[in-house]
C-alpha cells in the first residue's frame, strides 16, 4: 500500500514539476495583467472613443470645406417674358454645377470651447475610470498570487499529513497482526487517513482554482502552471491619516469630479445657444451657363446668424445641462427625483391620453353622423358640396386625433412601466 501511494504521490508531482519551469514575481504578474487583462481591454476602449470624442469637438476650431457637384437636365431652360409674346432664354436647358466652400465660426460665445471642455473632461474621466478598474484588477492579481503561496503552503502540509497517517497506519497494523494493539486501533488510523487524503484533494483543489483566476486575470491558458517568489510582499503603507488620502486619491472619485466638471461645460455650450455666431464663409461656385459671362463665381461672406427660436429646444438642452450636473453632485436623490418626475409626467400623460381616446371615440361617432346628414341634405339639395367635404374632412382629423390619442397613451404607458422599472 506504501508504494502505492508513493506513486499517486509521484504521479502528481511530475506534471508539476515540468509546468513551473518559469517563476512569476508579483510584478510580474500584475504588469501581466496589465497587458492583457480582457476587463481592461473592454475599458480601454472608453479612452479611445473618449479621445475621439475630443478630437471631433476640437473640430470646431478649424474650418470645414464642402465641395459638390453635378449636372442638371431640364425640360425648357428658365427664362425673362419681354412683353408681347417675347421670351430671352436666361440659362441652358442643360448644365453642370461645382462649387466649394470654406466655413469658419470666428465667434460663438464660447459653444466651441465648452464643447470641447466637455469632451477633454470626459476624457480624463474616462482615463481615471480606467484606472480604478486596473486597481480593481491589481487587487484581483494580489489576492490570487498570494491564495496561491497560501494553498501550496496548505497542500505541502497535506501531503505531509498524509505521509505521517500512512506510516501511523502501518505501524498500527504491524502491532495489530502482533495482537498488541485491538482492531479499533487499526479503524481509527484507516479512517483518520481517509481524512487526511481527503483534506489534500480539497487542498489541492482550492491551489487549482487559485491558479485558474490568476491565469483569467493574466488571461493565461488554465493550465500554466509556474513557481512563484515566495518573497513578494506588499509595502508598508505610509504613517498618515488613510482616509482622507484614500478617498482624495481614488480613480474614481477623479472621475466623478470630470464628470461634475464636464457637466458645466455643458451648461455653458447650451447658454450658447441664446447668442449669435459670427462666421466667415469663402467659395466658388461654378455654374455652366452660355448666356452669362462670368459662370465661375468667387466670394466671400463675413455674417452673423442667430437663431430666433427652435421650439424651445435650446431652453431644453439648458435644462438638460443643469440636470445631469445635479445627478452627478448627488446621485441617488436627484436619480430618486428624475424617476419620480418621469413616473408622475408619464402618469399623468397616461391618464389625459385615455381620457382623449374617450373624446375622440365620442368625436368619430358624432363627425360620422355629421357627415350622413350633409350628404342627405345635399342629395335632398338643401346642402353644398363644401358641407360634404367639411364634413368629412372634419370626420378624417376627428379619427386622426383618436389614431394619436392611442398612440400617445401606449408611449405613456410604456413610460410608466419604464419608470417602475417594468418595461
Amino acid at each position: 500500500m506504501n508504494r502505492i501511494l508513493r506513486v499517486i504521490a509521484t504521479g502528481l508531482l511530475i506534471p508539476a514539476a515540468f509546468a513551473q519551469a518559469e517563476t512569476l514575481t508579483l510584478k510580474t504578474c500584475l504588469t501581466a495583467a496589465r497587458q492583457s487583462n480582457n476587463t481592461l481591454k473592454v475599458a480601454a476602449y472608453d479612452q479611445r472613443i473618449a479621445a475621439e470624442g475630443e478630437r471631433i469637438a476640437r473640430s470646431g476650431y478649424l474650418p470645414r470645406v464642402d465641395l459638390q457637384g453635378g449636372y442638371t437636365a431640364q425640360f425648357d431652360p428658365q427664362s425673362i417674358d419681354l412683353g408681347g409674346g417675347r421670351t430671352v432664354a436666361t440659362q441652358d436647358a442643360d448644365y453642370a454645377f461645382a462649387g466649394l466652400g470654406i466655413y469658419q465660426t470666428l465667434y460663438d460665445f464660447g459653444r466651441t470651447d465648452a464643447r470641447s471642455g466637455h469632451a477633454r473632461a470626459m476624457r480624463e474621466a474616462a482615463e481615471f475610470t480606467y484606472s480604478g478598474y486596473e486597481q480593481d484588477v491589481f487587487l484581483q492579481v494580489v489576492t490570487s498570487y498570494f491564495g496561491i503561496l497560501q494553498a501550496q503552503k496548505l497542500m505541502q502540509s497535506a501531503e505531509d499529513e498524509v505521509v505521517q497517517m500512512t506510516d501511523h497506519l502501518r505501524v498500527a497494523q504491524n502491532l495489530y497482526e502482533q495482537g498488541v494493539v485491538t482492531r479499533n486501533d487499526l479503524l481509527q488510523a484507516e479512517v483518520r487517513l481517509a481524512g487526511s487524503q481527503q483534506y489534500r484533494l480539497a487542498s489541492a483543489n482550492r491551489l487549482d482554482n487559485a491558479w485558474l483566476q490568476l491565469n483569467y486575470l493574466m488571461d493565461r491558458k488554465p493550465d500554466f502552471r509556474a513557481d512563484l517568489d515566495e518573497s513578494a510582499g506588499l509595502p508598508t503603507p505610509p504613517a498618515t491619516d488613510s482616509g482622507e488620502l484614500s478617498l482624495a486619491n481614488r480613480a474614481e472619485i477623479k472621475a466623478l469630479e470630470k464628470a461634475v466638471e464636464g457637466s458645466e461645460f455643458d451648461i455653458q455650450e447650451s447658454k450658447g445657444g441664446y447668442y449669435p455666431e459670427v462666421y466667415a464663409k469663402a467659395g466658388m461656385d461654378y455654374l455652366q451657363n452660355s448666356h452669362v459671362k462670368e459662370q465661375t463665381i468667387l466670394g466671400a461672406t463675413v455674417g452673423l446668424r442667430i437663431n430666433l427660436f427652435d421650439g424651445l429646444a435650446t431652453t431644453g438642452r439648458y435644462r438638460q445641462a443643469v440636470a445631469t450636473r445635479s445627478k452627478n453632485e448627488e446621485a441617488l436623490r436627484q436619480l430618486k427625483a428624475i424617476i419620480e418626475l418621469e413616473y408622475r409626467t408619464a402618469v399623468n400623460d397616461a391618464r389625459v391620453a385615455f381620457e382623449r381616446i374617450k373624446v375622440a371615440e365620442t368625436s368619430i361617432r358624432q363627425g360620422e353622423e355629421n357627415l350622413r346628414i350633409n350628404k342627405d341634405r345635399y342629395q335632398a339639395q338643401v346642402g353644398t358640396a363644401t358641407d360634404v367635404i367639411d364634413a368629412q374632412t372634419l370626420l378624417t382629423q376627428t379619427r386622426t386625433d383618436y389614431y394619436r390619442s392611442m398612440f400617445d397613451y401606449q408611449i405613456a404607458f410604456a413610460r410608466v412601466k419604464k419608470a417602475l422599472g417594468e418595461l
